[in-house]
Parts: structure tokens; sequence; C-alpha cells
């Protein structure tokens, strides 16, 4: 009786296609739930969060510019997102520029309780495809009040700096955050694309509660980062969680993890996603799409638990990757 209620339940919450995708091992993802493995993380000592989050990034327009082709349609994603479970959303004041943040308050103001919008500051969009960093703290201060205008927050929750600007003292671009944290405009701060080293430089200046670097299953050069949060219980934001675009792509055919994941009956994306959660209690993916098909897919991915033996055969693809 139990597994059927679950059954149902976990189908009200896929869409057709990506229930197509998973038709064949559905039974197995259900029947591997995860006892052990926490679905949670809290994020600063204080902010529960889900740990398979959203990221908002790809609801822009080409380049990263723009709004996206069709707002209604972003829109509805965002809002799906949040019907099936996502209460950790991360976007940035690049994205779009600004048109990113200003699409989440459109789609979710007033905001769930319970919800947490992570957002980024001091990386400038010169234009499409194009980003260059400012980590001057006159900048940023001004950049943290526009995001809280655009974002209809009187706090926001996360902010991150985007990347550490070489021609700014990080000490100033962070003694900014640490302002804006003092006021109350931010409640944690959070970094980007950094070093170990980096990390504990910026601590002596302001308290850090997570790190968001590039990383995924195939593309672990932040290994040593993760390894800093987990053990000083940070949480590690993966961007690109399944590749990012083009060629390095997870989602592409012929990659290194699709006979495994044909073997088990879910989709490349899905192996990558929940490798990832069971890497690490740290780990908060923020997998994004501007697809509801690609959207449902993605969330499935948490019910999925590897075995020991599953985990093993995708080390060593990975590694031949």
């Amino acid at each position: 009786m139990h597994n059927d209620v679950t059954r149902r339940t976990f189908l009200a919450a896929l869409s057709a296609s990506a229930a197509g995708v998973l038709t064949g091992g559905l039974q197995r993802i259900l029947a591997a739930v995860p006892e052990a493995r926490d679905s949670t993380f809290e994020l600063g000592g204080d902010l529960l969060v889900n740990r398979l989050g959203f990221g908002a990034m790809r609801l822009t327009g080409e380049g990263i510019w723009g709004w996206p082709p069709d707002r209604e349609s972003a829109k509805k994603v965002l809002r799906r997102a949040v019907e099936l479970g996502v209460n950790f959303i991360d976007t940035a004041d690049a994205y779009g520029p600004e048109t990113n943040e200003l699409l989440i308050a459109e789609a979710l103001y007033p905001y769930p309780k319970g919800l947490v919008i992570a957002t980024k500051g001091g990386n400038t969009r010169p234009g499409p495809g194009q980003w260059v960093q400012d980590g001057r703290p006159e900048y940023l201060s001004q950049a943290v009040d526009k995001s809280l205008k655009r974002l209809k927050l009187d706090r926001i929750d996360l902010y991150q700096l985007h990347r550490i600007d070489r021609k700014v003292r990080v000490e100033e671009s962070l003694g900014a955050l640490k302002a804006a944290q003092d006021a109350g405009k931010i409640r944690h701060v959070g970094l980007s694309e950094v070093t170990v080293a980096e990390i504990e430089r910026a601590k002596k200046v302001v308290p850090i509660v997570s790190i968001q670097n590039r990383y995924n299953v195939t593309d672990r050069d932040s290994e040593a980062a993760l390894n800093y949060c987990e053990k000083e219980k940070m949480g590690f934001i993966p961007w690109a969680p399944i590749g990012g675009g083009g060629t390095r792509s997870l989602s592409k055919a012929g990659n290194a993890l699709e006979a495994e994941a044909k073997r088990l009956n879910v989709s490349v994306v899905q192996l990558a996603l929940a490798w990832l959660l069971q890497k690490s209690p740290v780990m908060l993916p923020i997998p994004g799409t501007s697809s509801l098909a690609h959207l449902e897919e993605n969330m499935a991915a948490e019910k999925l638990q590897l075995t020991a033996d599953e985990w093993k055969r995708i080390e060593a693809l990975a590694a031949r990757a």
C-alpha cells in the first residue's frame, strides 16, 4: 500500500515526457529513496533549504542577454519549480542583465514562506556573452540596493560576490558586502569561483556561508574547495552541475555516462544530479532549464540513490571522460 501511494505521488510530480524517460527505471528509483542521505541543508546555520535547487540563469535571452524569448513560459518554469519542492533559487544581477531578478519577482512575489533567493553582484555586462568584473566597493553597495529593489526584498538571504575583481583588493569588495550585512540588507555572504586560500582570506573580513564553483561528475577541479566546505559546514553550490552548454554538456549524445544511465533506465542528467547529491551532504546543485519537461526530469533525480557498485562504475567512467 505504501509503495502504491509513493508511486502515485511520484508520478504526479512528473510531466508526461519525464515519465517517459523514467518508465523503465521508475520502480527501481522508488525502491531506492535514500534514508541516510539528508535531502536538506541548513545554509548559514539558519536557512533550511532543499538541496536540489534551481539555477535561473537560462531564463534569459541568447548570450544570457535580455528577456527570455517566451516570458510567460519562463514564469511557469519558476512557479513549477517551487511546486516541485524547490526553495533555493540562484540568480545574479548580471543575468540579463537585471531581467532575471525582475522575472523571479514577477513570477513568485509575494514569495512563499521559506523560499531562499540567492543573487550575485560584481560582474557587469557590456554585451551578450560578455562579462567584466567590477569589485569596487561603491559599485557593490549600489548593486545590493538595486537587487533588493528588483527582487522586492527587504533583505537578501544570500548575496554572493560573483567573481573576485583582480583590480580591487578583495578586502575592499567584501568590506562593502559586510557593510550591507551590518545594515540588514544581506543575511549571508557567499563567494563564486574561488580557491581555498581565497576563501580563508575572505573569512577574515566577513563570515562566508557558501561557495559557488564549477563542478560536476566529469569536472572536479574544485575538489579542494568542496572538501573545505564539507569540513567547515559551508554550502557548496556547483554551477554547470550537468556540464553546462556546448561540448561539455552531459546531456549530449555519446558522453561517458550514457551506457550506465541506459542500464539504470534513467537519463544521464538524472544520473549526474544524483551523483552530486550523494557525493557530499553540503552539495547544493542548481540545475537550470527553460523547459518544463526538463525541470520535471531534473527534480526526479532527487529520488535516485546509487548503490556502491553503481558508484564505482560511474567513477571509472568519469575518470576516462
